[in-house]
């Protein structure tokens, strides 16, 4: 397996990616959900007349957060519904026999497939996350405190949704790959909601529910890290009664060792997928 191969692959799935209509509904449900956010700014400027006190950035962050979610989900719903057909669906229609009919490896193809989504994916979210960011500044003055950090764990986000999809992919039908992953993406964040909520409540059970689920899909660690970098950090301090058990605003960032798990959970779901891929029978 040679690295030209495998970029080879990447520039192809991204041509593939772009030709899809899953990308005009992205950039439908996207556009849509940047108008609403300004207005929805440009309404707590006119409430509070500024971000001068700490009640209205408090009302931003919440707000940014909110908004940031909703560009999560849709590179949740893109990435997973990306991911599936682009491997399983060739493997069902037969297109990936005449690759893989040449001296090509199989892990190859999928590593190429997964860096063109991964590129697709991140490019998504800081596009969007930098418009998004623009919008908030033009309408209320507010600017996140750390933007690339946390377009970083976005995309690191994406990643790991992507790779869950394209493992899916490699024993199940691509519709049944993308429900399973974007369900998966929404109880893991349930499950942290519930978790953050035992935490505020001193219920060391209930929060386990969250640390759990944030190991066994990191999805909504990686989350939490990004609100934190989006959110304004004197928050804590002035507000911290507001801090217990919020969907959507979080106290700490990811640690170090959380985001080394997070790179060795992407690589073995990459080295799981390529088991299942080259022992599926095409």
């Amino acid at each position: 397996m040679t690295a030209r191969t495998v970029l080879t692959f990447a520039r192809l799935t991204l041509q593939e990616a772009a030709r899809r209509r899953v990308l005009r509904s992205l950039a439908v449900l996207t556009v849509l959900l940047l108008a609403l956010s300004a207005w929805g700014f440009s309404r707590i400027s006119s409430e509070f007349g500024g971000l001068t006190s700490g009640e209205a950035r408090l009302a931003a962050a919440m707000v940014l957060n909110l908004v940031m979610f909703g560009l999560s989900l849709i590179a949740a719903l893109g990435t997973a519904f990306l991911a599936g057909p682009t491997l399983a669906g060739e493997a069902e229609s037969g297109i990936v026999l005449a690759v893989l009919a040449r001296p090509v490896r199989r892990s190859a193809v999928l590593l190429g497939k997964w860096l063109g989504l991964v590129a697709f994916g991140g490019g998504f979210v800081v596009v969007a996350g930098l418009a998004q960011f623009l919008i908030v500044r033009a309408a209320s003055g507010y600017w996140p405190p750390q933007p690339a950090a946390g377009l970083a764990l976005l995309a690191a986000q994406t990643a790991v949704l992507l790779t869950l999809g394209l493992l899916l992919s490699t024993a199940v039908s691509p519709m049944a790959s993308g429900v399973v992953a974007v369900g998966l993406f929404g109880a893991t964040w349930i499950a942290g909601v519930v978790g953050t909520l035992g935490e505020a409540l001193g219920n060391d059970d209930v929060a386990r529910v969250g640390t759990v689920s944030r190991i066994l899909l990191p999805s909504d660690g990686l989350w939490r890290g990004a609100m934190n970098a989006f959110q304004d950090p004197t928050l804590l301090g002035r507000f911290s009664e507001a801090f217990e058990g919020h969907p959507f605003l979080s106290s700490a960032s990811p640690t170090p060792a959380y985001l080394l798990w997070v790179g060795l959970w992407i690589v073995l779901a990459l080295a799981l997928a390529a088991v299942s891929f080259r022992r599926r029978d095409l």
